[in-house]
């Protein structure tokens, strides 16, 4: 599987010879293969100086939904929110990843009450008390990737809604704690899957995690719906999103015909949203942007 000389250079950029650097990372990897599991390959694990330059682009993904939460509020539209979030990104040394992404028109997304996630900035939808938003950041940093969403209350909103909203938010914290090296990627998913399912709420199925940090969507797929012990194994430095989308009604979703990239719930229930790209490290999963 490796094919690394003991006294040859890591293949981790570390400049320390194979043998006292990612050896015996590597022999374990093999240990776990033959026994069965799903291993990433060292496309999926970050090097050092790949997890430093992420990290900053997480300081400023998180400087920009902080901005976000301090101006958004009834009577703004989408569209403001799309320029504060490309100003700012500018401004800050960024780019913002969305812009023109596969088409995409908006430098963030912003997806309000049935819309699950890929709403796109409109300046005739103005936000109005009791609507609840997720916005969507993703920022380029010295070609570095981060990315992270954040739901807002438009001022009082109904108790389904504030119920969805904390609800989604406690299941990424809870999956959090599933997070560890040398678990699963299906620990993640079925903790989350068992708390909102749990609390009357639906996960949706097609649309996942993923990948981050090198580019925007990378391998693995992280699904919120799984079983523990299973799917790919979790080692230190993966770099990857959770973000569930948590429905009030039934999971299924339906993608607008027209624009091509806004995702509904099919019932016109409620979904809601929040998103972190975490690394794996031996000592416990940090939090790059949320």
């Amino acid at each position: 599987m490796f094919k690394i000389g003991r006294n040859d250079p890591c293949w981790c950029g570390s400049g320390k010879k194979y043998k006292t650097c990612h050896l015996e990372f590597d022999r374990k990897l093999e240990n776990y293969e033959i026994m069965g599991d799903e291993v990433p390959d060292h496309s999926m694990i970050k090097t050092p100086a790949q997890i430093e330059g992420i990290r900053r682009a997480g300081v400023v993904n998180n400087q920009i939904l902080d901005l976000v939460g301090e101006k958004i509020r009834p009577g703004i539209s989408t569209e403001d929110l799309n320029t504060l979030v490309h100003e700012t990104t500018i401004r800050l040394g960024g780019i913002p990843a969305p812009l023109n992404f596969e088409g995409y028109p908006k430098s963030v997304c912003t997806s309000i009450n049935e819309v699950v996630c890929h709403g796109i900035p409109d300046p005739k939808r103005i936000l109005k008390e009791g609507d609840i938003i997720n916005v969507d950041v993703t920022t380029i940093v010295d070609g570095y990737y981060a990315d992270a969403s954040r739901m807002y209350c438009m001022g009082n909103v109904s108790a389904e809604a504030e119920k969805l909203v904390r609800v989604t938010k406690e299941s990424v914290d809870l999956a959090l704690k599933e997070a560890r090296a040398w678990g699963h990627l299906g620990d993640i998913g079925a903790v989350i899957s068992e708390y909102i399912y749990a609390n009357g709420f639906t996960v949706v199925r097609e649309i996942g995690g993923h990948g981050v940090g090198l580019d925007f969507h990378e391998e693995p797929w992280v699904s919120h719906i799984g079983t523990r012990g299973t799917d790919m194994l979790l080692v230190p430095g993966m770099i990857f999103t959770i973000e569930p989308m948590v429905n009030a009604g039934k999971a299924d979703v339906v993608q607008d015909d027209t624009d091509g990239w806004t995702i509904y719930t099919k019932d016109g229930s409620l979904s809601a949203q929040w998103e972190y790209t975490v690394l794996i490290t031996e000592d416990g999963p940090e939090v790059l942007a949320r």
